[in-house]
C-alpha cells in the first residue's frame, strides 16, 4: 500500500493476464487447473472468495487461504500442514510470483490466481478476477447461479462500483494511512458522503442495482462488513458506526444471511491482520 508524502495511493495490479473461455487462450478456463489464493482478512481478496462461492465454482477453482499475518517474505501458508500450500507446495505466495517473473521485486498481493501445473502466478488483478469468474467460467457455474454482471444493467453497475471504489473501498485506506490532517479529512468526507448516498439509494430498494445481487453488492459488502470491526476505530472513520445506520445495517444483515456472503467472513482474520500487521497505525499491535 504505497503512500506519498501526504496521502495514500492504491498500487495497480502488475499481472493482469486473463483466464478466458477459449481453448486457444494462453490461460483457458479449465476446471482444476487454477488455484485461487486469498486472505480472509483482505477485502479485495474476499471478493473473489465470495464470488467463487456464489457461482458454485468450488470444484472448478480450488482455494488456498494464507495466514492473516504476513512477514517480510510476504503472505505465508502457515495455516496448512508443514507450513506449505498442499496443492502448490509453496510456503510463501512470492514463490508463485517468482515462478512467473524472476526479476519481480514489488509487492505480493492477494487475490492471486495461480496455474497449478507450472505454479506460476497468472493474475492478481482484483478488479477483473471476479468479473471473469462471472463471464468466462459460465460452463462451470452451479444451477441457479446469480448473474452478477448482467449486460442490461452493466452501465449502472459500473457507475455505482466506480463511486464505491473511489469514495469508500479505497477511501478508508486514505483515511487510515493519511499523513496529514488535510489528506485524512479529504478521505473522511468522501467516505461519509458516499455512505449517505448509499443510505438514500438503499432506503427504497433491496440491492444496489436491479432486483437481485450483483457484482456491485459484492464490492460494497466486503468493505461494509469490516467497517465497525476495523475501519471505524483503527482507520478513524468514526462519524458513526454502521450499526447506527438502520438502512445500511439492515442491508448488511440481509446480505450476511445470503449463502456466500456471511459464511465467507472471518472477523478474527480481519482483526489480526489490520491490528498486528499495520503497525504504523497501531504501534502496540494490540488486537481488541
Amino acid at each position: 500500500m504505497p503512500v506519498n508524502a501526504d496521502a495514500y495511493t492504491h498500487g495497480e495490479s502488475e499481472f493482469d493476464d486473463r483466464i478466458l473461455d477459449s481453448a486457444e487462450a494462453e490461460w483457458p478456463a479449465e476446471a482444476g487447473r487454477y488455484r485461487l489464493i486469498a486472505s480472509l482478512a483482505c477485502p479485495w481478496a474476499s471478493r473473489a472468495v465470495l464470488v467463487r462461492r456464489l457461482l458454485g465454482l468450488e470444484d472448478a477453482i480450488s482455494l488456498g487461504i494464507v495466514d492473516p499475518i504476513q512477514d517480510e517474505r510476504s503472505w505465508r501458508f502457515t495455516l496448512d500442514p508443514d507450513d506449505r500450500d498442499p496443492v502448490l507446495g509453496v510456503g510463501f505466495l512470492h514463490e508463485a510470483y517468482d515462478n512467473r517473473r524472476t526479476d519481480y521485486s514489488n509487492g505480493v498481493s492477494v487475490p492471486a490466481m495461480v496455474d497449478i501445473p507450472s505454479r506460476k502466478l497468472v493474475t492478481n488483478d482484483f478488479h477483473q478476477i471476479t468479473l471473469d469468474m462471472s463471464l468466462q467460467w459460465t460452463a462451470h457455474h452451479r444451477d441457479g447461479a446469480p448473474e452478477l454482471y448482467p449486460e442490461a444493467w452493466r452501465d449502472e453497475i459500473d457507475e455505482v462500483m466506480a463511486r464505491v471504489y473511489r469514495d469508500l473501498n479505497d477511501a478508508v485506506y486514505g483515511a487510515g494511512f493519511a499523513r496529514s490532517q488535510r489528506a485524512y479529512e479529504k478521505s473522511y468526507n468522501a467516505i461519509f458522503d458516499c455512505l449517505d448516498w448509499l443510505h438514500d439509494r438503499l432506503a427504497g430498494q433491496r440491492y444496489l442495482v436491479g432486483d437481485h445481487v450483483t457484482e456491485a453488492d459484492v464490492r460494497l459488502f466486503t468493505t461494509l462488513v469490516r467497517f465497525d470491526t476495523v475501519y471505524q476505530g483503527h482507520f478513524k472513520c468514526n462519524r458513526n458506526k454502521l450499526a447506527e445506520d438502520e438502512v445500511l445495517w439492515a442491508y448488511l444483515r440481509d446480505l450476511c444471511q445470503t449463502p456466500g456472503f456471511g459464511d465467507t467472513v472471518n472477523q478474527r482474520h480481519v482483526k489480526n491482520h489490520y491490528y498486528q500487521v499495520q503497525s504504523d497505525v497501531n504501534p502496540s499491535k494490540i488486537v481488541p
